[in-house]
């Protein structure tokens, strides 16, 4: 049978600890992009609220709102062309092969939200920020990837973007075509000190420009 691609990546990883010599580390980080190196736009999506509402209706109250958002979620990556990382807490993790895919299902997943949030009480309403970007990152079978757009997306998704807000990075906006359609406003967003170019998509009707 095969080796667990997770199982193979971690021995690598040891082994470029371990190894002493400079040219031995750069040949298994070679080899580590060579075998799991991949270009995408890789999406977060955060709900909102997690604190909060777990201490006023309890773990199981928020739980039960996660698998619910996981049940939406998949299926609408898919249909976008995605496909699901992995979920973690109430994080969303997914890859798109470009970032007007994942715009695309952004904002689908935001109006699916609405939607349904129509239809449950406000205890029960699912609230979600996300975060994109694009560039290199380690892709680990399907089950886990790393890398700074990872990093950045995470961050600009989970601590940076509020409840309803679709965030990307510049250098993923510039990739969308103008003829896509997508409107944007342009804003700088500070994360860990380091201050990045980014935008905040405009989906919602009251958000567009008026003129």
């Amino acid at each position: 049978m095969p080796s667990h691609p997770s199982k193979k990546f971690h021995t690598l990883l040891l082994n470029f600890s371990q190894a002493e010599k400079m040219d031995e580390r750069q040949k298994i980080e070679s080899s580590l992009w060579d075998e799991y190196g991949a270009e995408y736009a890789v999406f977060v999506l955060d709900m909102s609220g997690f604190s909060l509402l777990t201490r006023k209706y309890g773990i199981v109250h928020y739980l039960s709102m996660v698998r619910r958002m996981q049940m939406t979620t998949e299926p609408i990556v898919k249909s976008y062309g995605g496909f699901m990382i992995k979920y973690e807490a109430d994080n969303c993790f997914a890859v798109f092969p470009d970032p007007l895919a994942a715009v695309n299902a952004a904002i689908a997943l935001q109006h699916a939200f609405n939607a349904e949030n129509l239809l449950t009480s406000e205890d029960l309403d699912i609230h979600i920020s996300c975060g994109i970007d694009y560039g290199n990152i380690l892709l680990i079978g399907q089950e886990d990837c790393f890398g700074d757009p990872v990093n950045r997306a995470s961050k600009i998704g989970e601590d940076l973007a509020l409840a309803g807000e679709i965030l990307i990075t510049k250098e993923a906006m510039q990739m969308i075509p103008a003829t896509a359609g997508i409107k944007a406003r342009e804003m700088n967003v500070s994360i860990s000190g380091i201050t990045i170019p980014a935008y905040r998509i405009e989906y919602r009707n009251e958000e567009t420009p008026s003129g």
